[in-house]
């Protein structure tokens, strides 16, 4: 798994308790995730379609450097599926883990169309492609 994304924990991201919000840690990983899809599948027309369980196993306070680690780990005909790893970069602790995100790619009118995708790709090439 590649950690790419790191995030600093700033007062805007915490609860009440003093850590990280969970609803904003959620939303990193999906932009997260959203983007690993766009890349993989080489289009923007991809949505979330599902996440697993949350495990939430440490948490992370002000100050706090996060990162995100995404990995593809099926290619469906029509679908993306992903596993996630948040962990704390200093510590190496892992703050959450999510053991499927599925991505969908869509048309215009937002039916699963197939994306014509079978690996991983490893950088932007994707994006290139004419």
């Amino acid at each position: 798994m590649n950690f790419y994304t790191r995030k600093w924990v700033k007062p805007e991201d915490l609860n009440a308790h003093g850590t990280l919000f969970g609803g904003s840690l959620l939303r990193w990983i999906d932009e997260e995730a959203a983007i690993y899809s766009i890349i993989q599948l080489g289009t923007n027309r991809c949505v979330t379609k599902y996440m697993s369980e949350i495990n939430f196993i440490n948490s992370a306070r002000q100050g706090d450097i996060v990162e995100l680690g995404i990995k593809a780990t099926h290619f469906g005909r029509t679908s993306l599926t992903l596993t996630c790893q948040v962990r704390n970069k200093i510590t190496q602790k892992t703050i959450l883990t999510i053991d499927k995100m599925v991505f969908v790619s869509v048309d215009e009118q937002g039916r699963p169309v197939p994306h014509g995708k079978t690996e991983i790709t490893y950088t932007d090439e994707r994006l290139r492609e004419e």
